[in-house]
């Protein structure tokens, strides 16, 4: 975080839609709560947990999503400058289940619209790191 950035209050977490039918977020959750992973940086002023999916291909629902949690944490005292968004790695990486999102760059545009921070990935899982590092997934 530079000195021009406000802390993080709010980190909202985009999953792939199709991938949130097996995997409910459980360990981004977690990630988060522990501060681990993509989530190590944020202190206790990080106190606001929203996950939510694209809402299907090709993620045109995270704008409309965004513009509501943006509206909404307004009314919390929460400005558009505390807000991060992460795209957790269901959306940004090749997993044993799908590969990355086809749609990821049109994803970045909507958050570079909306004017938020942006961090791809969530949770990290060893075992999709160990696949990708060997070569994997294409």
């Amino acid at each position: 975080m530079t000195k021009a950035e406000k802390p993080v209050r709010c980190v909202a977490v985009v999953q792939c839609h199709i991938s949130h039918e097996r995997c409910p977020g459980v360990a981004c959750a977690t990630a988060f709560a522990n501060r681990e992973h993509n989530f190590a940086d944020y202190g206790d002023e990080a106190e606001y947990y929203i996950p939510f999916t694209c809402g299907g291909c090709p993620g045109r629902r995270v704008s409309r999503l965004l513009s509501n949690i943006i509206k909404r944490m307004k009314g919390q005292g929460v400005e558009r400058e505390e807000i991060v968004v992460h795209l957790s790695a269901c959306v940004v990486n090749d997993s044993g289940h799908y590969p990355a999102c086809p749609h990821l760059s049109y994803i970045r545009r909507i958050l570079k619209r909306k004017k938020v921070r942006a961090v791809e990935g969530g949770h990290v899982s060893q075992t999709a790191e160990k696949r990708r590092q060997a070569g994997g997934y294409d």
